[in-house]
């Protein structure tokens, strides 16, 4: 009777300590991006996301391309290797060939217009089709700023057509420099991290990140010239393993979803703000930011995309609807 009452009690000991043990073990977040850990996406992305979180989760961000070289996050998801990533709609091309449509520049006329197809439902399809497809979950969108095209040259570049023969630096991977040639430039592909070294030795003679990634990684420093194309209105997919997703509770999620949320609201703002004040800036610096014939790019960049293999990936009707919205 003695050792029945032993091992009983040993039993529940163990089982106690084992749901203790569940209940205060942390979530352990591993993230990885390009973006250098003193730009203000990252300090947000700390302080909105990582601290909303709360000692229940281990919220562990790599940046610089530190821990996984750009393009590559997505993959390292698949394999279980890291948790989160911002990535980019390009790195799910591959694998979903329809994501293409939201790498369609000029497909947002502007924040407003990008904010509000992102909070419709009609990307719900596509979505569903992404996380089938890759195993990742989609958590928001936040929002980087309208890429322009800036350079080191000697005039203007109005048209498609003056860009002929442009090194212009796009990231790596197909669908990336497609927009660059759409754009009617000799594309590049250049590591994020590697950009101001290739402008500043010749590599390139252009990039198109927008005003905020174009002051973090001192791209002003070099540049003389900024055409304001706003071809890309740019938000990043903030995104997470399903794997990883699935093992949290339903509480959990809760939280880490409310925090994502929270994250993409505060980047919106930054980001805003940011396209607000620095035109001025740049221009005191000796930037000459102008006004190109953005009518003359649309033209020449939808006239390049339906004529290509992209466009016959497009769900039907949907760039009809997100024009509507």
């Amino acid at each position: 009777m003695r050792f029945t009452l032993k091992t009983t009690l040993a039993t529940s000991l163990a089982a106690f300590a084992l749901t203790a043990g569940a209940a205060f073990a942390t979530v352990d977040l591993v993230y990885s991006d390009t973006v250098t850990d003193a730009d203000i996406r990252s300090q947000l992305l700390q302080s909105e996301f990582g601290d909303c979180l709360g000692d229940e989760f281990n919220f562990q961000a790599y940046h610089g391309a530190t821990l996984f070289a750009q393009g590559t996050e997505l993959t390292a998801m698949q394999r279980g290797n890291l948790d989160m990533g911002n990535l980019a709609i390009f790195d799910f091309y591959n694998q979903v060939p329809a994501t293409s449509v939201l790498g369609l520049p000029f497909l947002f006329r502007d924040y407003a217009h990008m904010r509000a197809t992102y909070d419709s439902d009609v990307l719900d399809d596509l979505w569903a089709q992404v996380e089938e497809a890759t195993g990742v979950k989609f958590l928001a969108f936040p929002y980087i700023g309208a890429r322009q095209l800036s350079y080191i040259g000697d005039r203007r570049y109005m048209t498609p057509e003056d860009l002929a023969g442009v090194r212009l630096r796009m990231p790596g991977g197909e669908g990336w420099q497609f927009v660059g040639q759409a754009m009617g430039a000799n594309p590049v592909p250049v590591p994020f991290t590697e950009v101001y070294t290739a402008l500043q030795t010749g590599a390139i003679d252009a990039q198109d990140n927008g005003f905020p990634a174009t002051r973090s990684m001192r791209f002003d420093e070099l540049i003389t010239h900024m055409a304001m194309t706003n071809h890309l209105i740019a938000a990043n997919e903030f995104t997470i393993s399903l794997s990883k997703w699935n093992s949290m509770t339903g509480e959990q999620q809760e939280r880490v979803q409310m925090c994502a949320d929270r994250f993409e609201a505060a980047l919106d703002q930054v980001t805003l703000e940011q396209e607000a004040t620095l035109r001025g800036e740049f221009e005191a610096q000796g930037i000459d930011v102008y006004d190109p014939d953005n009518a003359a790019f649309q033209r020449h960049v939808t006239e390049v995309y339906m004529a290509s293999p992209y466009s016959t990936d497009w769900p039907a009707g949907l760039v009809e609807s997100i024009g509507a919205l």
